[in-house]
């Protein structure tokens, strides 16, 4: 399994733009310079980020982009939604059917489709300001943790 480049590149753009633009807007170009990404590719990214409410737009001189809300807010599974990164490793990839023969699932399905579902609970955990604070090494075996603490409580 392996995330595409739009996720990753959108959450360390925007890692670069909550660093970067807490007084004034920041352009796409120095953040691409910065994090070598093709400006262009962050021009599409940033125009679903926009839609989806995660940054503002400020034109003219001076003119970038700016955080919607604060890093607190700002959940690492939201930018991945945002451009269109699902967490998804099945084969199937959600079809209503499944990828074998005759529609059928194969028998691994709940497996990956488990695995995915622990990563989208992981990635909604995780906000811009986890990762800028470097609070996120550790955080899956936290959230061990908590769940064997709770199972020792039952």
């Amino acid at each position: 399994m392996k995330l595409s480049t739009k996720g990753r590149y959108a959450v360390m753009a925007m890692t670069d733009l909550a660093m970067s633009g807490a007084d004034r807007p920041v352009p796409l170009g120095d953040i691409a310079s910065r994090q070598e990404i093709s400006l262009s590719y962050l021009e599409q990214l940033f125009a679903k980020l926009r839609r989806a409410g995660i940054v503002k737009s400020v034109r003219g001189p001076g003119g970038g982009y700016r955080l919607a809300r604060e890093t607190r807010e700002t959940r690492i599974a939201d930018i991945m939604i945002a451009v269109e990164e699902p967490v998804d490793v099945t084969r199937c990839q959600h079809k209503a059917a499944g990828c074998m023969e005759g529609g059928r699932r194969c028998v691994t399905h709940d497996l990956w489709d488990e695995l995915g579902r622990h990563i989208h609970i992981f990635l909604n955990g995780v906000t811009l300001e986890d990762v800028l604070e470097r609070r996120v090494l550790g955080m899956s075996s936290a959230n061990e943790n908590t769940r064997a603490l709770e199972q020792a409580a039952e």
